[in-house]
């Protein structure tokens, strides 16, 4: 394997859009959806702290892709490991496009990691169990 190199992503960031799902010809389940990570760092000549939000294509295959569609939504906190993929393409005008993806089949991994940081939550407080005192 070392001779062909190594092509692997892990991202760990929220879903930017709900998971669209299509199917190939042969009926296999795709899902496409987005995925929000962020960069922070310190400004050299100004000390003041900056902050950048990176955008990533995620495209998703069979079971897995039907999960994604079932259970992920916008502001879902995930786990996405892939390969990284190039695709081209002549677009309506004649101008080549080209997009850069990251591919989760059956060698990658999507995990969710959390709710959305906004849903309330579903259980009763510990305060309200706790009153047996």
């Amino acid at each position: 394997m070392a001779q062909r190199g190594l092509n692997k992503v892990s991202l760990i960031g929220y879903v930017g859009q709900e998971p669209e799902i299509h199917y190939t010809a042969d009926k296999q389940p795709v899902a496409v959806f987005s995925v929000a990570t962020g960069d922070t760092w310190k400004d050299k000549d100004t000390g003041e702290t900056k902050e950048r939000t990176q955008w990533h294509r995620i495209v998703v295959y069979n079971k897995l892709a039907e999960i994604a569609g079932e259970y992920l939504q916008k502001g879902t906190l995930v786990y996405v490991e892939g390969r990284l993929q190039v695709r081209k393409w002549i677009d309506a005008i004649g101008a080549e496009r080209q997009s850069t993806e990251v591919v989760v089949d059956i060698n990658g991994m999507l995990q969710m990691l959390g709710r959305k940081p906004d849903d309330p939550v579903n259980d009763a407080s510990d305060d309200n169990n706790n009153n047996d005192a």
